[in-house]
Parts: structure tokens; sequence; C-alpha cells
């Protein structure tokens, strides 16, 4: 069984494409405390690797993506330390 994590914010980006994912995504992670989690909804399939790669590359921690229906997926992000 797999860890549950209870997300501080949630990001609906249903709709929205690459870059907006990641800009969009970004600009919510920096309004949060180290520590907290950011729960995006994106219904655009590339996504859910653009978006990982991008947060950890601004050094954030991803706690996982996964497929929540048939069109959307969960990218959950933790925010790194200052």
């Amino acid at each position: 069984m797999g860890t549950e994590h209870t997300p501080d914010k949630e990001l609906n980006l249903k709709g929205e494409i690459c870059p907006y994912t990641f800009v969009r995504s970004k600009l919510a992670i920096e309004e949060m405390r180290p520590g907290q989690i950011l729960r995006v909804i994106v219904d655009y399939e590339p996504a859910t690797r653009n978006v990982p790669r991008s947060m950890e590359n601004e050094g954030n921690e991803i706690l996982g993506v996964s497929k929540v229906n048939d069109s959307d997926w969960q990218i959950l992000i933790l925010k790194a330390n200052a």
C-alpha cells in the first residue's frame, strides 16, 4: 500500500496545456511554505511528464503521479525547503 499524502493546496489545470501547466504550478507552489504539498490536476497527458521534471529541476520533490479517472491525472508535489 502507498503512503497517503494530504495536499495543502489543490490546483485544477484541466483544459491547460504546456507550458502553462508548469507556469501556473510554479506560481502556486511559490506561495506555499516548505514542506507543504501541492496537488495539481491535469487532463493533458504530456503535463504528467513535463510538470514533474520541471518541478524537480526547481528543487521540489514529486510524491507521485497517478491517473484518477479516464481523462485526469494528479501530480503531488512537495515544496522544497528554502
